[in-house]
């Protein structure tokens, strides 16, 4: 009697074993062009991409309301002769 339950549950196992997934479902790669924003609209700063976007310095200078450099800045400055 323990032939034939133990011969039993093994061919129950290998019929379980072949209806098993063979090859893993196939994901679509929505990381490229996921955006994370915060409900107004601005890039949300949690999340890696955006922080690399917004540590980038630009390259412009302070410049007052009239247009010309303000000297309060240290790249605005203008380097003096040596002493």
């Amino acid at each position: 009697m323990k032939k034939i339950i133990l011969i039993a549950s093994l061919l129950l196992a290998f019929t379980g074993i072949s209806f098993a997934q063979t090859t893993p479902a196939k994901k679509e790669a929505t990381k490229a062009t996921t955006v994370h924003t915060k409900k107004d609209g601005t890039p949300d700063k949690r999340f890696k991409e955006n922080k690399e976007a917004s540590q980038a310095k630009p390259a412009a200078t302070h410049l007052k309301k009239d247009g010309t450099p303000d000297k309060r800045y240290k790249e605005n400055k203008t380097k003096k002769s040596g002493n």
